[in-house]
């Protein structure tokens, strides 16, 4: 018994290995998600770098103003 469910097993695992209908979709999925990853891993220095800049602005607007 156990020798036919290995058979039967094994013609289901060779029947999936030829099939490759959906490996582009997961492709494409896998890239867009490193991409958004990598987008907000970067987006916090980006921010932080901005608001730098607008800080030390201020800064300087302040001291002309006074």
């Amino acid at each position: 018994m156990s020798l036919r469910w290995y058979w039967r097993l094994r013609a289901i695992l060779e029947a999936l290995d030829g099939d490759e209908s959906g490996q582009d979709l997961v492709e494409y999925s896998l890239v867009a998600t490193m991409i958004g990853l990598g987008a907000a891993a970067t987006m916090g220095l980006v921010a932080k770098g901005i608001n730098d800049i607008f800080s030390s602005v201020a800064v300087k607007f302040r001291a002309y103003g006074s």
